[in-house]
């Protein structure tokens, strides 16, 4: 079975979502910064602080790799994973990704309260998240497909994004 992938900024669900579909459909929930954190022993917010971000993207890559080798589970992944070419083109290959997005103010109010944001550690943290959405619009545009989680009610999102999942898979059995 095909793997399903979210994509997306932080604070626009993946990891809810992705828990969420993971029981709904019986496969593996991973998460790709929680795989970084059990491999390395320090959280996201001390790779940043200690190694930086050039070495977090490192350790992305490789959890992107090792998670890609399995099949048949939700792999909801960093916010920043998709800079890395590669990493979209191994997550493509194992199955759909879905790029999860919301306006910029709704993923404000998510994560404004959450002190394990490193790169939202700015004087206006608004601005910040505007500015790295328009930075990374194009990457998020290689997803398969894109569902907004802005305003919406997860069971909602849930739903969407376990359709897409279904007509996916079946289609690629076809």
């Amino acid at each position: 079975m095909l793997n399903l992938v979210l994509v997306g900024f932080m604070g626009t669900g993946k990891t809810t979502v992705g828990r969420k579909l993971a029981k709904m459909f019986g496969l593996k929930f991973v998460d790709t910064d929680h795989e970084i954190e059990q491999v390395t022993g320090l959280t996201v917010s001390e790779i940043f602080k200690k190694y930086g971000e050039v070495r977090f993207r490192s350790e992305e890559k490789a959890a992107v790799r090792r998670v890609t080798r399995n099949h048949s589970q939700v792999i909801a992944t960093g916010g920043g994973v998709v800079l890395n070419p590669e990493n979209m083109e191994r997550l493509k290959e194992t199955g759909i990704v879905v790029c999860l997005t919301a306006a910029p103010e709704v993923i404000y109010q998510r994560v404004i309260r959450k002190k394990n944001r490193p790169l939202l550690r700015t004087e206006d943290p608004l601005h910040t998240i505007k500015s790295l959405l328009a930075e990374r619009k194009s990457f998020y545009e290689g997803a398969h497909v894109t569902v907004d989680t802005s305003n919406r009610e997860i069971d909602g999102v849930i739903a969407e994004v376990g359709r897409i999942y279904r007509e996916y898979s079946a289609k690629t059995k076809e």
